[in-house]
C-alpha cells in the first residue's frame, strides 16, 4: 500500500509510520515540523520513507504533494491539539484543523485516493454527557474550540464523501499516550506525569482530580488506523478508539507512581485551578470499532505506562 501520513513526524503519526513500514507499505510523510521531529522517523527513513516539509494550511503545496505521490490511502493526523490554545486562539485552531483538513480532503479527492482516515477526538467532541461510556450515536456538543474544529472537520469529511465520492473514515481517539509523546508539551498528561515521577517532582492536577479520561496506548491507535485503512467496506464512517475504561486523574497519578516502583501515596498531586473548556467525564464506548474493524483488547494501562516510562527515561536528563 502507498500511504501518506500528514503530521507523520509527530507523536502518533511517527508511530503509525513505523507500523506502515513494518507492514511493507511505501510511505510519504507530510509535516511542517512545527511540533514533530525528524528524529522520530529515523527508522522509517532507513527503510525508504520520505518526508516533505508541508504545512496543511497551504492547499497548493498539499495538492502538489498528494497528486505527485498518488497514494492509495491518506492518514490525516496533522492538527492543532492543545485545548488551551484553541480557547485562546480559536482562529489559529480553526485554520489548522478545519482549513487544513479541507485542503487534505480536497487533494485526496483530486488525486483519486481510495480512502482518507481522518483523525478526530473522542475526548473533546462529545462535551458533557450523561452517557458514559459514550457511543458514536451520542450528539457531538464540544465545550472547547478544539472539539468544535474537529467536529467541523468531520462534517467536511462527510461532505466530501457525499459530494465527491471520497471514501472517508473518521477515528475519534481517547486520550492517547505512549513513547514519543513530548513530556515537555501541554497536551500529554501521561508523558508529563512520567517525567515528573522520574525527576522526583510532584504532578500538577488541574481541578479536583476527579475528572475522568479514557487513556489509550498509541500502539492501539496504530492498529485501529491500519484496520480502518484495510477494511474492505467499513460499516460506518466514524469510530471511537479507546479502551472503554474510565480512569480519574488522581487514579492515573497513583498508577504512574506504581508503574515507577514507588510506594502507594508517594507520588502525590498538587492541585491547581481547573482549566476552562475541559469536560468532567470522558470515556468511549468502543463496541463499534471492536466489532466492525476487528480490534483486539486494548493494552492494559499498567503495561502502557511501563512502556512510556521506559521511553521517557531515554529523553529525560537525570531520570
Amino acid at each position: 500500500m502507498r500511504a501518506i501520513v500528514t503530521g507523520g513526524a509527530g507523536f502518533i503519526g511517527s508511530n503509525l509510520v513505523d507500523g506502515l513500514v513494518a507492514a511493507g507499505d511505501e510511505v510519504l510523510v507530510l509535516d511542517d515540523l512545527s511540533h514533530g521531529s525528524e528524529a522520530n522517523l529515523a527508522a522509517a527513513f532507513a527503510a525508504g520513507t520520505r518526508l516533505e516539509q508541508v504545512d496543511v494550511r497551504d492547499g497548493a503545496a498539499v495538492t502538489k504533494a498528494v497528486t505527485a505521490f498518488a497514494p492509495e490511502v491518506v492518514f490525516h493526523l496533522a492538527a492543532q491539539i492543545d485545548v488551551r490554545v484553541s480557547m485562546r486562539e480559536p482562529a489559529l485552531d480553526a485554520t489548522t484543523n478545519v482549513v487544513g483538513s479541507v485542503n487534505v480532503l480536497a487533494a485526496a479527492a483530486e488525486a483519486g485516493v481510495r480512502r482518507v482516515i481522518n483523525t478526530s477526538t473522542g475526548g473533546a467532541i462529545y462535551g458533557e454527557t450523561t452517557t458514559v461510556p459514550t457511543p458514536e450515536t451520542e450528539p457531538a456538543q464540544p465545550l472547547s474550540a478544539y472539539g468544535l474544529s474537529k467536529r467541523t472537520a468531520e462534517e467536511y469529511a462527510a461532505w466530501f464523501r457525499a459530494a465527491h465520492g471520497l471514501d472517508t473514515v473518521t477515528l475519534r481517539y481517547g486520550n492517547v499516550y505512549g513513547p514519543r509523546q513530548d513530556p515537555a508539551g501541554d497536551a500529554g498528561v501521561i508523558a508529563i506525569f512520567c517525567d515528573r515521577v522520574l525527576t522526583g517532582r510532584r504532578p500538577t492536577v488541574f481541578g479536583d482530580g476527579a475528572q475522568t479520561r479514557d487513556y489509550v496506548f498509541v500502539g492501539d491507535i496504530v492498529a485501529a488506523n491500519l484496520a480502518a485503512a484495510r477494511a474492505e467496506a467499513p460499516g460506518f464512517d466514524r469510530y471511537n478508539v479507546g479502551t472503554g475504561t474510565e480512569v480519574s486523574v488522581l487514579e492515573l497519578v497513583e498508577a504512574v507512581g506504581t508503574a515507577a516502583g514507588l510506594a502507594p501515596g508517594t507520588f502525590a498531586a498538587e492541585l491547581a485551578e481547573a482549566r476552562h473548556g475541559e469536560v468532567q467525564r470522558s470515556c468511549l464506548d468502543v463496541t463499534r470499532a471492536r466489532t466492525d474493524l476487528g480490534l483486539g483488547a486494548p493494552t492494559p494501562l499498567a503495561d502502557g505506562l511501563r512502556a512510556t516510562l521506559d521511553w521517557v527515561r531515554t529523553v529525560t536528563p537525570g531520570a
